[in-house]
């Protein structure tokens, strides 16, 4: 955990300069949130298609191609931004820190949520996320808290999911995205709203990536096994080609672990050659060929990222690039699956 939270400040320093943080800061500032969060009100919403925001953003090189489609809704939960291990606001993250709303946005969001951006209309909710140590606490009491900062954080996307389905969705086709934290609650979520419930008639395809998914936990919804299947879930967790971390060995099941270059559950390995694009330091910036992808166990390994000046030559474990690593393939792959339902549906395709 201690890597991700590394990780986590090395790119964001990269990516966003800090005088840009100092030029926001006043932005920021203005937005005065109350303790629980009112999704009726924008301010709640790190993406929304009624407000500009990093969602929205392109790499340059696809601005040319880019054709949204406002047929489907893509409900995005973010990671955990709020990295402070000292806790100033408790065990609950408060809306009202402007760094980890700015890291939210200009880091996650542009670097996670705008891969979909052209398949559908993005909804991100900021809610009151746990503290990166709920992951790992030390004691009894600890753990009691972190539980609790976990419900709170999942009540908080609960009821932004609720306000979005009651004014927003107006019957679309929804895409539920997330990644870390974020599908900690997303996986709860889909198995809330959708598992063996009508909703599941909505779904194009989950992409919970980043924490373990026990195919177990849902009856209706199973792992997606082709690249242009529905209703189904993708997942992956990324690291260095034999390296098996303490807290997967210590897993009671086999996590669903999906290529995010094959895309099927018949081709497990593939090669960095088939990898159409990273997105990494530079948003605008497609790199081809940075890394391939091998299905192992639960897990996904790849070898050390190929680009020049790489920090990730000093970790074993990618969670912070899951997205980031295989972006064109995401992308591409999420507009096959809307096509795929929509002309399954009879419905307008782009």
């Amino acid at each position: 955990m201690r890597t991700f939270l590394a990780l986590s400040i090395i790119l964001l320093l990269s990516s966003c300069a800090q005088s840009n943080i100092k030029k926001l800061e006043a932005v920021y500032a203005q937005e005065k949130y109350q303790e629980v969060p009112d999704y009726s009100n924008l301010q709640y919403w790190a993406a929304h298609p009624d407000k500009k925001d990093p969602s929205d953003s392109v790499p340059a090189p696809l601005r040319a191609s880019y054709h949204p489609n406002s047929n489907v809704d893509v409900f995005f939960v973010h990671p955990t931004t709020y990295l402070d291990t000292t806790r100033p606001y408790g065990w609950s993250a408060t809306l009202n820190d402007y760094k980890v709303n700015y890291t939210t946005d200009n880091y996650v969001v542009l670097n996670q949520a705008s891969i979909f951006n052209d398949a559908g209309r993005i909804f991100a909710p900021r809610y009151r996320q746990a503290n990166i140590k709920s992951y790992t606490p030390n004691n009894k009491v600890d753990t009691g808290y972190a539980l609790a900062a976990f419900d709170t954080a999942y009540q908080d996307v609960k009821k932004s999911f609720e306000y979005y389905m009651a004014h927003y969705n107006n019957g679309r086709p929804i895409i539920i995205a997330s990644h870390s934290q974020g599908s900690t609650h997303a996986i709860r979520l889909l198995k809330e709203f959708f598992d063996e419930k009508p909703l599941s008639k909505k779904l194009v395809v989950a992409y919970l990536v980043g924490m373990p998914v026990d195919p177990a936990i849902y009856t209706s919804i199973k792992a997606c096994e082709k690249p242009n299947e529905t209703g189904c879930i993708c997942s992956w967790r990324t690291f260095h080609e034999g390296f098996v971390t303490e807290f997967v060995k210590k897993e009671k099941y086999t996590a669903i672990v999906t290529n995010p270059l094959s895309w099927t559950n018949h081709v497990t390995k593939v090669d960095r050659y088939q990898n159409a694009g990273a997105i990494l330091y530079n948003f605008n910036k497609i790199i081809p060929n940075v890394v391939g992808a091998t299905n192992h166990e639960g897990v996904l390994w790849t070898e050390k990222p190929h680009f020049f000046g790489s920090f990730l030559y000093k970790t074993e474990n990618y969670h912070i690039v899951d997205y980031n690593f295989y972006y064109m393939s995401v992308r591409k792959n999420v507009a096959e699956r809307v096509h795929a339902y929509l002309s399954a549906n009879n419905s307008y395709t782009k």
